[in-house]
């Protein structure tokens, strides 16, 4: 073990080794067990402010969208998501399946069980079995309460850069490493945010299935449907800078996890 004395400048590394192992936050945080996940979360977010906040960005996306009002999506999204979400035992919330008249490959979902899916993704679902795979894992991020973790991991991740912040300016009367300050920036969004995303999709995907079981939907038309979409992706983010997952990964796990379950 080394004797040399610890410096201010010492001290000031081993807070930011802390920050970005995130060692040093929790002690301003809650913490909150999660019965469908099997792991403790971070809560820093009521669910108060949660539903408010949803409540708003559905209004505005039904607003500044184009809503479609062709009865045959409406019907088969209502379908398979009311029984996909009976499935999950999520029904503690006044869900809403509503159609986007747009020929965007995406669909999502707020925490208070408003779910956006676009035409052009529902276009590509050739069975409900495909569509109960997104609709699965949509309804899989409300249970785990993924909004809530992810913006609390990200009030957290910003009071470690305010506290670094107070010591770069020297308010605690010792020098300034700017390296280190540019390093925790990047330490800090690739090191403890973006896994974190990664996790939380991969969870995603784990309980998307189950609910497809459960729900009496084929588990093995999810791989079919993630290999369409990676077929029909354009270019590739590394998945170290993605906040999901490589393709390649992502149909690994979920093979892997239905495996386990005996699903196949």
């Amino acid at each position: 073990m080394s004797s040399e004395k610890s410096t201010p400048l010492m001290r000031r590394r081993e807070l930011i080794m802390g920050l970005a192992a995130g060692s040093v936050v929790p002690f301003m945080a809650g913490c909150a067990e999660n019965a469908a996940l099997g792991r403790s979360q971070l809560m820093l977010v009521s669910d108060g402010q949660l539903a408010n906040l949803s409540a708003q960005a559905w209004q505005q996306s039904l607003q500044q969208e184009r809503v479609l009002r062709d009865p045959a999506y409406n019907r088969r999204l209502q379908r398979v998501g009311e029984r996909v979400v009976q499935a999950s035992g999520q029904t503690q919330y006044d869900w809403e399946f509503v159609v986007f008249d747009n020929d965007t490959v995406n669909a999502w979902v707020l925490p208070n069980g408003k779910v956006g899916f676009y035409k052009g993704i529902m276009d590509m679902m050739v069975t409900d079995d495909h569509l109960a795979t997104v609709m699965g894992h949509e309804v899989a991020h409300v249970a785990a309460r993924h909004s809530a973790e992810r913006a609390s991991q990200q009030m957290a991740a910003q009071m470690g850069l305010g506290l670094l912040d107070a010591l770069a300016q020297g308010q605690m009367g010792d020098a300034y490493d700017p390296d280190l300050a540019a390093a925790l920036g990047a330490g800090v969004t690739f090191g403890v945010i973006l896994p974190y995303s990664r996790q939380h999709e991969y969870e995603a995907d784990r309980l998307g299935v189950d609910y497809m079981v459960r729900s009496q939907y084929d588990p093995r038309q999810a791989v079919d449907f993630w290999m369409a979409m990676s077929e029909q992706s354009q270019g590739h983010t590394a998945e170290f800078m993605s906040t999901h997952p490589s393709d390649d990964n992502r149909i690994a796990a979920m093979r892997a996890h239905m495996q386990s379950m005996n699903y196949v």
